[in-house]
């Protein structure tokens, strides 16, 4: 409960339970004023109807209510712009990791395909020696060649 001084000064705020139903003295903390307190029954005044406090609460809450949607609206709007740029951001991304991709993409390509070739040519190396006779020469360099890199990686490890 809420307590004026009677210099109306100073308010307090002071749980009910400290002041018994017969009341008690009190004394204002920056006047030094003591005073008599005694709780007002609530239940022994007459309750009265105060028009204009209710329209005053009804234009009050209609007005912060046009505030708030107004907040909600330019939050909203906030929102979508960072929401765009975050996409532009993530498109500008994706295309220098796309083309990244691509690259490393065609390039795990092209070993698989090359290596499949070499296993392929290994795989055939005598029918295309009977078929073409200075071809030998050519894929004993190729294998050496391969070994020799093969060796190289090796040792860089």
């Amino acid at each position: 409960m809420i307590i004026t001084c009677p210099c109306e000064k100073k308010q307090f705020k002071i749980e009910s339970s400290l002041i018994p139903s017969e009341g008690r003295e009190l004394q204002c903390g920056s006047c030094k004023r003591v005073w008599f307190y005694k709780p007002k029954n609530e239940s022994e005044a007459p309750l009265t109807l105060n028009n204009n406090v209710s329209t005053n609460k009804t234009e009050q809450n209609i007005e912060v209510k046009k505030k708030n949607l107004e907040i909600s609206k330019t939050l909203q709007q906030e929102k979508i712009i960072e929401a765009e740029i975050e996409n532009e951001n993530l498109k500008s991304v994706e295309k220098s990791a796309g083309k990244k991709s691509k690259l490393l993409s065609y390039l795990i390509v092209f070993i698989i395909s090359f290596v499949a070739l070499i296993i392929l040519v290994d795989t055939l190396k005598t029918p295309l020696i009977n078929v073409f006779p200075g071809l030998e020469v050519i894929l004993f360099n190729l294998f050496e060649t391969l070994q020799d890199i093969k060796l190289f990686i090796i040792d860089l490890i």
